[in-house]
């Protein structure tokens, strides 16, 4: 019996050894986008800094494509060891809202932390007849299927944000248009092709600031600290809209807790550095680091959000 038992422990202890030295080769951390842009402003830093702390190289690798799913899709199918992280933002629950995806998100992945959160805004075109939110509610409702508002595509934030702000509005009749990415939205809103838009401060903040294009307000109760003040949904008369963008970081499911347990405290300790904070502060986010489990639950609810709105408002792409 003693002989036998010998003879199983070193494969019982495996696990937990493997978890010890963990990570014992290069971080993969898979974002789903092209490079550039917000998504690649959080990982990059991130990246960085998690290599510091860990001793291990982190390596950014851009997988973009169907709207986020491609590269998410890695990350699911990926070992449940810790060695692929996804950093991505809230198109992971929007894109899974209004289209067929190669995973599961509740049943293949888990939340690390939500790095970062920021409110959208919403624009205008610079000849769009109203300052505010509000006073584009009544003008939208006066003339049904006649406002156009733009989007980096079928099922990204911005499109979804303007469909919940349809619902949240008593049901606007509003045409969305989508485009490639935000820079072709932005350019045709320059020449009043298109109407409206929503979407981040750093994809628009010379715009904004420089007066080429009108910003009407805010989509959460918290403006970026520093920017003209603007009307919030509640201010709007929305007082239940709310439409912020978060970055995550997002495991396999089923990856040791201690692995994840050391990530988060690692991405804690980098929204805490100075340098990411500055980072952050050029997305117009605050950090928003949870705990894996708070995270996991937020996510969770964002998926059901997402779904319920996707229904109502009747979107789909495949």
């Amino acid at each position: 019996m003693l002989r036998r038992t010998l003879l199983l422990s070193p494969a019982l202890a495996a696990p937990a050894l493997a978890q010890s030295t963990w990570p014992s080769r290069p971080v993969r951390v898979v974002v789903p986008f092209p490079p550039g842009g917000s998504n690649d402003a959080i990982a990059r830093p991130l990246a960085e800094s998690l290599a510091r702390q860990m001793g291990q190289t982190f390596v950014v690798e851009n997988r973009g494509g169907a709207g986020s799913t491609l590269g998410t899709a890695e990350v699911a199918r990926a070992p449940a060891d810790g060695h692929a992280l996804l950093v991505t933002s809230s198109t992971f629950a929007t894109s899974a809202a209004v289209q067929p995806t190669p995973y599961s998100a509740p049943r293949d992945l888990q939340a690390v932390a939500i790095v970062a959160e920021a409110p959208l805004m919403m624009l205008a075109s610079p000849g769009f007849p109203t300052a505010t939110m509000g006073e584009a509610v009544a003008l939208i409702r006066s003339r049904p299927g006649a406002i156009t508002y733009g989007s980096a595509g079928p099922g990204s934030i911005g499109h979804m944000a303007g469909a919940l702000f349809a619902l949240h509005a008593g049901g606007l009749d509003m045409v969305h248009v989508p485009y490639r990415g935000t820079g072709p939205v932005l350019n045709d809103m320059l020449a009043g092709t298109v109407d409206l838009t929503f979407t981040s401060l750093s994809a628009s903040a010379g715009l904004v600031g420089s007066g080429r294009l009108k910003l009407l307000g805010w989509t959460t109760e918290t403006p970026v600290a520093g920017w003209p003040a603007a009307p919030t949904p509640r201010a709007s008369g929305l007082p239940d809209y709310e439409a912020g963008i978060w970055w995550a970081a997002i495991l396999r499911r089923g990856t040791p807790d201690t692995i994840r347990e050391r990530l988060n405290a690692g991405i804690r300790a980098a929204v805490a550095e100075e340098r990411f904070a500055a980072s952050l502060a050029s997305e117009g986010a605050t950090p928003g680091a949870l705990s894996a489990e708070a995270a996991d639950a937020r996510i969770g609810a964002e998926l059901t959000k997402w779904r319920d709105v996707a229904s109502r408002a009747n979107i789909r792409t495949e």
